[in-house]
């Protein structure tokens, strides 16, 4: 069953954290559906070629539409141009940072560390706590006490979720964690998931990071002009966010937690072409879930490969957004509630059955 209400933590080292330790949910074997060998070796193929020229579209972007929000600035057609903007610099780096903490969206290694860190930047991600963050949330996804990425806890912060729209909370909280490693420190909770040989490069980080925040700040004062900040740092990075925001809550929000079968614990959604460049394919994640080695420009044919194990398929992310919703909502007053995914009547059962929570609809 799920932690009771009255014991959810989601501290990574408080009570939730033992009590998955103690009941077989950390580091566990996860359920996933079989595919051939030669099949999945096909599929794992890492590539340059559809990275470099989804980046090279990406980087273009960019700068297209920052170039039309300078020309337009002072009237409102500057208003359209920063919004595309806004959504390509923080939205969309949001899935560039993802993919290539794995290491997989480019074959080349430094390929994938250059837009990494750039998309890091973008986002305001510390580069190396975040990568250590992803990895733990892979190993123990969505285990209450485990998993450092859970975005939408229990009981529902509403307001926390309403200003997530705008990263808000994120932002204030990078900037207290930058503070706090350029000082040299860091959170119980962050020890509990970066190596200790990882450290200074952290502190080293958190440092530059303030340094080129502040470098874009006196450029603005400099020129007397806000465009060094719509175009760079914490500005776009907050107003270009919402989009990604929805889409990671599309993820996970909503369905069951300290269960080890994605199918219970993740979606897959169609999209249109335009949310999965922007996306960069992560609306399938019950599939990058299961298999997070393959790539993400070949995500697609992994679900062809899978889809009959798993549940329905969300046809649109409004219909996945109109069912985690109103759970999120029910969720303010029943913690224990989650919508259960049906699985196909062919379907291996749950490979943790015993582990399945049991308050749902």
């Amino acid at each position: 069953m799920t932690t009771p209400a009255s014991t959810r933590d989601y501290r990574l080292t408080g009570p939730s954290a033992r009590e998955a330790v103690a009941r077989g949910l950390a580091s566990a074997q996860w359920y996933q559906t079989p595919v051939p060998r030669k099949t999945l070796k096909a599929l794992m193929q890492r590539q340059d070629r559809s990275a470099i020229r989804d980046t090279l579209l990406w980087w273009a972007l960019l700068l297209l539409f920052a170039t039309l929000g300078v020309l337009a600035w002072g009237s409102w057609l500057a208003v359209p141009c920063f919004l595309v903007y806004g959504v390509l610099y923080s939205s969309a780096s949001d899935s560039r940072w993802h993919e290539c903490s794995h290491g997989t969206a480019f074959r080349t290694p430094w390929m994938n560390d250059l837009v990494y860190r750039q998309a890091s930047f973008m986002i305001l991600r510390e580069p190396t706590v975040w990568r250590w963050s992803h990895a733990r949330h892979h190993t123990d996804t969505i285990i209450v006490g485990l998993d450092p990425e859970i975005n939408a806890p229990r009981p529902t912060p509403v307001l926390c979720h309403l200003l997530g729209l705008l990263a808000i909370p994120a932002v204030l909280g990078t900037l207290q964690s930058l503070l706090r490693h350029s000082g040299g420190r860091l959170t119980e909770d962050e020890r509990a998931f970066i190596p200790e040989m990882e450290w200074p490069k952290v502190f080293q980080q958190a440092r530059m990071y303030l340094a080129l925040q502040m470098a874009v700040l006196l450029l603005a004062v400099g020129l007397q002009s806000w465009l060094p900040v719509m175009l760079v740092g914490v500005l776009p990075t907050m107003y270009g966010a919402w989009l990604a925001y929805l889409f990671g809550l599309t993820q996970h929000a909503g369905l069951a937690d300290n269960v080890l079968d994605h199918r219970k614990n993740s979606r897959t959604i169609r999209m249109n072409p335009v949310f999965r460049f922007i996306y960069w394919n992560m609306n399938y994640h019950t599939e990058h879930h299961m298999y997070p080695m393959v790539p993400y420009h070949a995500l697609p044919a992994l679900h062809e490969q899978i889809k009959h194990d798993l549940p329905p398929v969300y046809p649109s992310t409004w219909a996945a957004l109109c069912e985690l919703v109103p759970a999120l909502w029910r969720q303010r007053r029943d913690p224990d509630y989650f919508v259960d995914r049906p699985l196909p009547a062919a379907a291996e059962p749950p490979a943790d059955a015993d582990l399945r929570p049991a308050h749902s609809l």
